[in-house]
């Protein structure tokens, strides 16, 4: 082992030696059990568990809040023998076996990495993340659409009885799910505090799939309700039935375009979406700002959980720089990215020798990159 290895390893775990392209040296560095883990603060492994934990509490509060209220919801329904009322039940439902699936993926996430997944489970949040939204399309959705569809085909003698109690459970609905909202806006609110960015660019750009996906869903709860409640009223108010099957048909639209949303998000993610322009910005400034480093030639990035982010480089080192020198330079590279960056925790460096077209072909993915993150901080600004 020579002189240079030996003080990788002290400093960041096992340095794994590999050829790049043209042989060029290509090396990962690991910690144990976690890429470049001793270079990450220990307070920023805690603020991803306190986050977890936040959003925890808020999904708990969101299944209790839907699990009451589906109840409701069902007696109420059958005994009104409403249709936009037992939507919104079948919708309740839909919610309720959601945040199991949520409350699964955040236990499972945290799973530490091992052979068979050597960069760890963060993925399981996309992954039930894609199921509740199917779920919110099928036991939601779906049986809105046959509730519209049974109201619109309903003849004969029009009878209220338990409609005052049907509108009695949707305002105690509305003021449940309202409360969960609050909730979750609350824990958007303090998220988009720490990215330093508005609570509307927060609930559109949030990372956390589990957070994301209670407050559509809670959004979409007093929102429906809400349509429940007009189609009661105005077939109370007009005799005509076919208000409840429209507004059992708006909330299986509602509820469709929900889940749409969510799985396509979901999807994105679980493809191997990249990391933020703001934040791949970032990477390349802070590569170019490190003296060993000429040109940054390429840059990937993939997100692997709300607060991971896989990094893969090809660099042109400065002239000069011998080759007993290059793993030193290349884990003090590492080093600096992963204390600067804190949701780049899985680096590979790959040194290589720039031509005039790769540079050319940098220069012009920059500039993307550049225009999206601009973007995305007007996008910001204007939220603000």
């Amino acid at each position: 082992m020579d002189e240079v290895t030996q003080s990788a390893e002290t400093v960041c775990g096992t340095v794994v030696r590999e050829s790049g392209r043209d042989g060029a040296p290509f090396i990962h560095v690991r910690s144990e059990g976690r890429d470049v883990g001793e270079t990450r603060p220990a307070e920023l492994g805690s603020a991803a568990a306190q986050r977890d934990g936040e959003t925890r509490t808020t999904v708990w509060v969101a299944l209790g809040a839907n699990l009451l209220i589906a109840v409701a919801k069902l007696v109420g329904g059958f005994v009104a023998a409403s249709p936009a009322l037992l939507s919104e039940a079948a919708h309740s439902v839909a919610d309720s076996l959601n945040e199991v699936f949520l409350l699964a993926s955040l236990r499972r996430s945290r799973k530490p990495a091992d052979n068979a997944h050597p960069f760890g489970y963060g993925k399981e949040r996309f992954f039930w993340s894609l199921l509740a939204a199917v779920g919110i399309f099928v036991t939601g959705g779906c049986f809105s659409f046959f509730q519209a569809f049974e109201a619109f085909s309903a003849s004969g003698e029009e009878t209220f009885t338990g409609y005052l109690m049907g509108l009695v459970v949707l305002f105690v609905a509305l003021l449940a799910e309202g409360t969960s909202l609050a909730r979750a806006l609350l824990q958007a609110r303090g998220r988009a505090k720490e990215e330093t960015r508005s609570m509307t660019a927060e609930v559109r750009h949030s990372g956390d799939p589990a957070l994301r996906t209670v407050l559509a869903e809670d959004g979409a709860a007093c929102l429906g309700v809400l349509l429940a409640i007009a189609g009661m009223a105005l077939h109370m108010a007009t005799g005509q039935g076919w208000y409840e099957g429209v507004a059992s048909l708006l909330i299986g639209v509602l509820l469709v375009h929900i889940a749409f949303a969510l799985g396509r998000s979901a999807k994105d993610q679980l493809i191997g979406e990249a990391a933020e322009p703001e934040l791949q910005r970032e990477i390349i400034d802070l590569l170019d700002e490190q003296p060993e480093i000429d040109a940054v030639i390429e840059v990937l990035t993939m997100r692997m959980s709300p607060d991971s982010v896989l990094l893969a480089a090809r660099v042109d080192l400065v002239p000069g720089v011998d080759s007993e020198h290059v793993e030193d330079a290349l884990v003090r590279v590492k080093q600096n990215l992963a204390a600067q960056c804190a949701d780049v925790d899985h680096i590979f460096l790959d040194v290589t020798d720039a031509t005039r077209g790769d540079r050319r072909r940098a220069r012009h993915v920059r500039e993307e990159i550049e225009r999206a993150a601009e973007a995305a901080e007007n996008g910001r600004d204007t939220d603000g």
